[in-house]
């Protein structure tokens, strides 16, 4: 079954928080966890605020680049999946790639709803990822609470 692309409009909720109880969901379904930025300073501030949580929530992780990249169950970084990731999460714009999709059960797109750039690459993302065939489900915070606007079946990818 491919994997199922769930893209996150942020306007009320904050990005940590909403990484944190992402991430945290995914690990309770038994999954690893890569988060992909383009920013590395992105990467270190999510790195230093996973380190901060409460001990009985706290998220074992890693910056990509260590010797036990392997053995993570969250890894943060630019590059490739390296950890056996079942989830990948996407931040401030980063990209995955149509083969990547194959290993995976969910994609999270992660977006700054007040940023109109920000938008249009969540868009174009949208129609990438659901031209490959993938699910896909579109939620937005702009009532305060987290709500279902758009949902798509899988389909076979386009030609």
């Amino acid at each position: 079954m491919p994997a199922t692309a769930v893209f996150y409009h942020l306007l009320r909720a904050g990005l940590d928080e909403t990484v944190m109880t992402t991430v945290t969901r995914a690990q309770g379904a038994g999954w690893r966890v890569m988060i992909r930025a383009p920013d590395a300073a992105l990467l270190q501030h999510l790195d230093a605020k996973l380190w901060l949580g409460p001990e009985e929530g706290f998220l074992a992780h890693g910056l990509a680049g260590g010797a036990q990249d392997a053995d993570q169950p969250v890894l943060l970084g630019q590059g490739p999946i390296t950890n056996g990731a079942q989830g990948l999460m996407l931040l401030a714009g980063a990209e995955a790639a149509r083969d990547e999709m194959a290993a995976l059960q969910r994609i999270w797109v992660l977006f700054d709803g007040a940023d109109p750039e920000a938008v249009a690459k969540a868009r174009q993302s949208w129609a990438q990822m659901t031209g490959w065939g993938l699910a896909a489900q579109y939620w937005s915070d702009e009532s305060g609470v987290w709500v279902k606007k758009s949902d798509r079946a899988a389909a076979p990818p386009a030609a």
